[in-house]
């Protein structure tokens, strides 16, 4: 009893030191918030795919099939055999890390569509009570949208809040890529937020993207927005604890295995952690280097779990930023219990490089145009590294 009445009031200081200073409707879903279930298992077709032995041979458990394996599989593959499997398993080649990119576009335009001709059916289901419908139609809107025309969808999970991860340019002949890995509240129903688009995992992915055709016009970029996790619903007890940036981890780790099947560029993806996305890349960290070093980029955050950028393995160069108008600078950078997720990145004492967020305003304009943030963002993702800037004693 007394470890969770301490508990309790550990929560309290995290969401109350957030509202001094955030006092709008995230604060509101602060004490409303429960606990999400994570997402670990494989998509809903799984044990029907692995238990389908028409093919003559051993479909790839996408419980535990390595990516260099799945590209395997699908090299081996005829085109009505590719086909097949597309229309009869689509969520699960969709979400299969390693297959092919194309094969993953097709795929998850079929799950997507399934998935919004299943919720108009419930939208338009009378036995249901108004606010279920009211969700169906919701669900239907957000998955319609995703089918719009050039729309590149690498993931897709229906269940639960929804996953989506999305590519922006061409992630095939990409020679630099980046990662954006969101924070609290990302799902299919905010992944793309046309009112406030910065508040969203596709409203930052644009924005980087458009920045580095800016900077580097000749340079062949890609980005991929990944809202591959149950991400944190305000600022509840989920986003005091590392649990889902635990559940979190290695599947963002699956992701970069597939990339390195799938995608060839010059130097391994840039990872942009915004928020609690930085507590998920400081757990994965650890098990990212491949050989090459790999940025990491932590704006807006409350801590990586880790005491020092060394903790987050050799190999990883660790840059941070957060500006002076984002409330997440007053929640207590500490862990105890396992509440709070570590030391503050942007201090001297961790190690990182802090980047200039000059012009930035909030938690969630970063890549607002003209910040310097969205400049060193892009800068860091193209490996223009001296065209980087620094906060000095008078700006940041």
């Amino acid at each position: 009893m007394h470890r969770r009445r301490v508990k309790r009031i550990l929560i309290g200081v995290f969401a109350g030191c957030a509202a001094l200073v955030d006092a709008g409707a995230a604060v509101a879903q602060a004490t409303a918030a429960g606990e999400q279930l994570a997402i670990t298992t494989p998509p809903a077709g799984s044990a029907a795919w692995v238990a389908d032995g028409s093919f003559g041979k051993a479909l790839p458990d996408p419980a535990t099939a390595d990516p260099a394996a799945v590209a395997a599989f699908f090299a081996s593959l005829t085109g009505p055999e590719i086909d097949r499997l597309i229309l009869e398993y689509p969520l699960v080649v969709g979400n299969l890390d390693g297959a092919p990119l194309a094969v993953r576009y097709r795929a998850n335009r079929e799950a997507i569509a399934a998935e919004r001709d299943r919720a108009r059916q419930r939208a338009d289901d009378r036995a249901l009570d108004p606010t279920a419908r009211a969700l169906a139609v919701s669900r239907a809107h957000d998955s319609e949208a995703l089918l719009a025309p050039g729309r590149q969808i690498l993931a897709f999970d229906p269940r639960g809040r929804g996953l989506v991860t999305e590519v922006y340019g061409d992630l095939a002949a990409a020679r630099r890529v980046a990662v954006l890995v969101p924070g609290s509240d990302a799902d299919l129903g905010h992944f793309d937020q046309s009112g406030e688009p910065l508040r969203s995992p596709a409203g930052m992915a644009r924005a980087l993207l458009a920045e580095e055709h800016a900077q580097s016009p000749g340079t062949r970029t890609a980005v991929v927005a990944w809202t591959g996790y149950v991400t944190p619903q305000g600022l509840g007890p989920d986003a005091a604890t590392s649990r889902l940036a635990e559940a979190a981890a290695p599947r963002l780790e699956r992701l970069l295995g597939g990339l390195r099947q799938t995608s060839h560029p010059e130097a391994p993806p840039a990872l942009l952690c915004h928020s609690y996305g930085s507590v998920v890349c400081g757990t994965a960290a650890p098990t990212l280097h491949a050989g090459q070093p790999i940025d990491l980029v932590a704006f807006g955050s409350p801590g990586m779990g880790v005491g020092s950028a060394a903790e987050l393995g050799t190999g990883v160069q660790v840059w941070a930023a957060r500006n002076p108008g984002d409330w997440i600078g007053n929640v207590p950078y500490l862990e105890v219990g396992g509440l709070g997720h570590g030391s503050d990145p942007t201090t001297q004492a961790f190690g990182a490089t802090t980047v200039s967020s000059a012009g930035a305003s909030g938690h969630n304009g970063y890549l607002a145009e003209g910040t310097a943030s969205r400049h060193n963002f892009a800068a860091i993702a193209l490996g223009h590294y001296d065209d980087v800037t620094h906060p000095s004693p008078w700006t940041n």
